[in-house]
């Protein structure tokens, strides 16, 4: 075999790329797997992830510099000096934003599995069927049965902690023991569950955190850090639960510092051939040729090497002949609920940082509930104990300031929603020719926006959240709306989507580009709807279930 030929492609190495190099690989394809942006090796290149507070210059906070040099990032909480090695260097890779649009990105290998919330939850038969029955956007050409079987498959691998709640609208999983509530949070819990007969919830939230030693990684260790790598691999992280089995086959080759740059296609054959990628650091052109290629940059990263791949062929990149390539962009709005303090419970606590809170599911547009808005919101949120804060100013000095200031303060509890945005052609990315980045490549412009739809939901997203504290016993519960920029949610979907026809759909419903049967996209930019959970195990289960099939028909020779 040549050096530069190879079974399989994978263009990433994020949550998608890293799943598809480990099936790729376990399947026997000897396969190379492209990054962008630079290695990080697991334990070794967590530089912060034992050090404290006082260990940083500036206490892990962000600078003056820093807010000038990303200005991106600073308009919300990324922005920090503990991690900043995890984000994307703004100057180098610009973008254009038409409409606001907050673009938070990692470029290493490993990309954003290393800094994500790790709220885990499978989509239902409700999301699968909503575009079909309300009538936004394209009927998904699977259901839920189609992507159970592979649900079970990546939470069994990738360790997720959860309890099985039993609830149509969030089906259970294959879940390792949950972390538990707190004392206040299962009172709460009991009592919503009471006031509203079963028909709302507060349940653990899921999350892929390991609550016990699993596949060889160690429990999570409650020191609520996850963000700048897990020396125990206690979260499931490219680095931790998908390279090591896929280095362990001996079938992976990693190339770091590898920009994609197109997608190369044979028109003779109706198929990619291969791709070619620019040296990050030497800005040398290199070709790769594989039987098949799996896109997995990141959601618009991926339409992105659509958008610039043969060109020559479709004006609008490879995929773009259904005229939807680049469109029907979304993420999840949000940074908007309701907070209070609960009385008594003065002596009980709660044992260490634990890395997941509490989530409340949909329960709008569910069943006989009807709003003047389409599809829904979850919440996530918890109870806790804060300091002793200072804030009677004549007890500042003193002894028993001293005594207080070792006491914990009272008991909060607060929720933030999750609310879906719909599909909305309008809503899209483009190649902007007239800006290039560092390398000389045309960069995505941004414009997207939400809608009324969102509007009316953000007013139920605040209000049902105070109503249900209230009923909880909760005390001084107060809404709050901080504003949402799109893209805040760092859940990027769409633009790459799946459906039953060429002619309205970039992807089939095997991930399958319908113009290059041997190109798949797995990440985010297949998305066809958003529900109202977080996205990541869905990309799991797709490019697993994706790869399968893949493989499958190589085998039988129709790729």
């Amino acid at each position: 075999m040549a050096d530069n030929v190879y079974d399989a492609i994978v263009i990433g190495s994020g949550i998608s790329g890293g799943w598809a190099a480990k099936e790729l690989t376990e399947k026997g394809l000897k396969t190379i797997m492209l990054e962008r942006g630079r290695n990080v090796e697991h334990v070794k290149d967590y530089p912060a992830a034992t050090k404290h507070p006082w260990d940083f210059p500036h206490r892990g906070g962000r600078t003056q510099q820093m807010i000038e040099d990303y200005p991106v990032l600073s308009r919300d909480y990324p922005l920090n000096e503990k991690n900043l090695d995890f984000w994307v260097n703004e100057k180098d890779s610009p973008y254009v934003e038409v409409k606001r649009f907050d673009w938070y990105r990692g470029y290493h290998v490993g990309g954003r599995s290393l800094t994500w919330g790790r709220q885990s939850y499978r989509h239902s038969d409700l999301d699968f069927e909503a575009n079909l029955k309300d009538g936004h956007g394209v009927d998904w050409p699977i259901r839920y049965k189609d992507i159970a079987p592979w649900y079970s498959y990546a939470e069994r691998w990738a360790g997720i902690s959860g309890n099985k709640d039993g609830l149509d609208v969030l089906p259970d999983g294959d879940f390792l023991p949950p972390m538990d509530m707190n004392v206040v949070e299962k009172d709460l819990a009991a009592r919503i569950k009471s006031h509203y007969n079963g028909k709302r919830h507060f349940i653990m939230g899921r999350v892929a955190n390991l609550s016990a030693p699993h596949h060889g990684r160690m429990n999570c260790q409650y020191q609520s850090q996850c963000w700048l790598g897990c020396n125990f691999g206690a979260y499931f992280s490219t680095q931790s639960s998908t390279l090591p089995p896929a280095v362990a086959t001996g079938n992976l080759t990693l190339r770091p510092f590898s920009i994609v740059t197109r997608i190369l296609y044979d028109k003779d054959t109706q198929r990619a051939k291969g791709v070619e990628i620019l040296d990050a650091e030497t800005n040398q052109t290199y070709e790769y040729f594989a039987d098949v290629v799996f896109v997995c940059a990141s959601a618009f990263n991926s339409t992105w090497i659509l958008m610039n791949s043969a060109t020559d062929v479709w004006e609008g990149g490879l995929g773009s002949s259904s005229g939807e390539l680049g469109h029907n962009a979304m993420d999840h709005h949000f940074r908007c609920g309701a907070r209070g303090t609960v009385e008594g419970y003065e002596d009980k606590y709660y044992y260490g940082r634990r890395p997941t809170g509490l989530y409340i599911p949909r329960f709008r547009n569910v069943g006989d509930d009807k709003r003047d808005y389409v599809r829904g919101f979850g919440y996530q949120g918890s109870a806790s104990r804060g300091r002793w804060s200072g804030e009677i100013a004549e007890m500042s000095i003193g002894g028993e300031w001293k005594d207080a200031l070792c006491e914990p303060g009272a008991w909060s509890v607060g929720f933030t929603a999750f609310g879906e945005i719909l599909p909305y052609h309008e809503n899209r990315i483009y190649l902007d020719k007239n800006v290039k980045d560092k390398w000389g490549l045309p960069v995505l412009a941004m414009d997207m926006e939400i809608k009324e739809n969102e509007l009316k939901m953000r007013k139920d997203m605040m209000e049902d959240c105070k109503e249900m504290l209230e009923v909880a016993g909760v005390k001084d519960v107060s809404t709050y709306d901080n504003g949402y920029g799109f893209g805040q949610g760092i859940h990027e979907m769409g633009t790459a989507r799946m459906g039953r026809d060429p002619k309205t759909s970039v992807l089939n419903a095997h991930n399958q580009v319908w113009d290059a049967p041997n190109v798949f996209v797995t990440d985010g930019a297949c998305m066809t709807s958003a529900s109202c959970v977080n996205p990541s195990l869905t990309y799991m289960a797709l490019t697993a279930r994706a790869v399968d099939f893949a493989v499958s028909e190589l085998k039988k020779g129709n790729l």
